[in-house]
């Protein structure tokens, strides 16, 4: 009879008393390295039954991959990357980069203990949502204000709050579907309000919302299409027209804006995206809006609007599941008040910054980086070109922005190849194929990720087989 191949693994006591594993076990806990081992030899001997694997590897080779997926298991999954996409607010990726006061302020309270529930003046408990309540009245002039940890918690709490069993009247152009297929009308029949969908999908009027009112009208609803555009043939009820028409009948109004943008920038006028403060103005009784997209915090829900309704959402018993933590807080707060200087935080905020950078300035990095590695990577086809960037993150669904990158033609493998070992690096790189060459765009390539972008782009050419 043949050798059975099975017996020809090394024993598990060779493994542990060889010089190789002892190694391994300075540098990893040993319970884990017995789970990966026993792991890794009942999938070897899985593969040697089914036929998979024929040669038998040896006490080093097995050493080896043991170390391997070790360090894997120890490494944490979420790591930082280098975004060369050209997508600004990028979901996958983290969606805004923090502003340096932001980061300062989480290490502050991280590292320490905080007055988090503690009112320092009267030496009491205190409360949470105050930390950020007072510089949002002041940039948006809110009667109140409440933070939560992500816009759908806040507008499932909105919806359950005040509409609880009641309808909800909005435009059916405004069901909106975000990533993740948060669906406002799932959300809402979750919240226990009862969706009244009215015109169509490209054209309604004040007068479509004003014949759904009944007795069992609870809110009326604006959503902002923030990841899409209807256009041509096409009408809305306005904000003013809307307010008007819940103070005519006492039914509250309420508009989800979806990105929080405090300031008109010089450039962004023309797209359409709700001012807070303005759409308060308006007249709207409650707003809410994300933290971590345009304006460029880390991810929160905020809650604004008059008194007597941001009040009684504070004391809907939900509002303790959606409560922010301190890291939230803090960064949030911090960049809030970067805001209260509108032409400072356009400077210090990365999202702004990034969208507002210029065509020139991105051009001469990208001169920069290329003339390094047309050095280091000789052979490779490698040329500055124009590009196009988006803001990304379900904002300024019809904006691109003139951009600058590096075009990359690897030669010695595929595009698809070359771009799945970026990814692999140890910071990966997430670029994007066009016209059969990789393309790194500088626009969302930070100044501090240049070095480690390059170093990544000449390893994965140099290993190129």
């Amino acid at each position: 009879m043949p050798d059975n191949p099975l017996r020809k693994i090394p024993k598990v006591d060779m493994i542990l008393e060889s010089p190789g594993f002892k190694r391994l076990e300075a540098r990893f806990p040993e319970a884990l390295l017995k789970d990966v081992l026993r792991e890794h030899l009942d999938s070897l001997r899985v593969e040697i039954k089914g036929g998979r694997k024929s040669a038998v590897p040896g006490v080093e080779q097995i050493v080896q991959e043991v170390s391997r997926q070790t360090q894997a298991l120890m490494e944490p999954g979420l790591k930082r990357v280098i975004n060369a996409t050209g997508v600004i607010i990028h979901t996958n990726l983290g969606r805004s980069v923090l502003a340096e006061e932001a980061v300062r302020a989480i290490m502050k309270v991280a590292t320490g203990y905080s007055n988090l529930e503690y009112n320092l003046e009267k030496g009491t408990r205190g409360s949470r949502y105050g930390h950020c309540t007072s510089v949002l009245k002041r940039l948006t002039s809110a009667g109140d204000a409440l933070v939560v940890n992500n816009n759908a918690g806040a507008v499932f709490l909105v919806l359950n709050t005040l509409a609880e069993g009641k309808e909800v009247i909005i435009s059916r152009g405004e069901l909106i579907e975000i990533g993740g297929s948060f669906r406002i009308p799932d959300v809402m029949k979750k919240s226990g309000a009862v969706l009244r969908e009215v015109g169509t999908t490209n054209r309604t009027y004040i007068e479509d919302f004003e014949r759904a009112i009944g007795d069992n009208t609870g809110l009326i609803m604006k959503a902002h299409t923030s990841n899409y555009r209807i256009r041509g043939f096409t009408h809305e009820a306005s904000s003013q027209e809307l307010v008007e028409l819940g103070s005519r009948y006492g039914i509250p109004t309420y508009f989800d804006t979806g990105s929080g943008f405090f300031h008109a920038y010089e450039g962004l006028d023309h797209t359409r995206e709700p001012i807070i403060s303005a759409e308060l103005k308006t007249g709207f009784d409650v707003i809410s809006f994300s933290g971590d997209k345009v304006l460029g915090a880390p991810q929160a829900g905020m809650i604004l609007g008059k008194e007597e309704y941001v009040d009684v959402i504070k004391r809907n018993p939900v509002t303790r599941a959606l409560r922010p933590d301190k890291f939230t807080l803090a960064g949030l707060e911090a960049t809030l008040l970067l805001y209260l200087d509108a032409a400072s935080a356009a400077q210090k905020i990365p999202t702004m910054a990034m969208i507002s950078e210029s065509g020139g300035g991105l051009r001469k990095r990208a001169r920069r980086l290329a003339a390094q590695l047309k050095k280091r990577c000789p052979g490779a086809g490698i040329s500055v070109v124009d590009t196009d960037s988006e803001v990304g993150g379900g904002s300024f669904p019809d904006m691109t922005i003139p951009s600058a990158g590096i075009a990359l033609i690897p030669r010695a493998m595929t595009v698809a190849a070359f771009e799945k070992h970026l990814r692999e690096c140890r910071v990966p790189v997430i670029a994007r194929i066009e016209h059969e060459r990789l393309l790194f765009d500088m626009r969302t390539v930070l100044a501090h990720d240049e070095a480690d972008l390059v170093e990544a782009i000449v390893s994965v050419y140099t290993d190129a087989p």
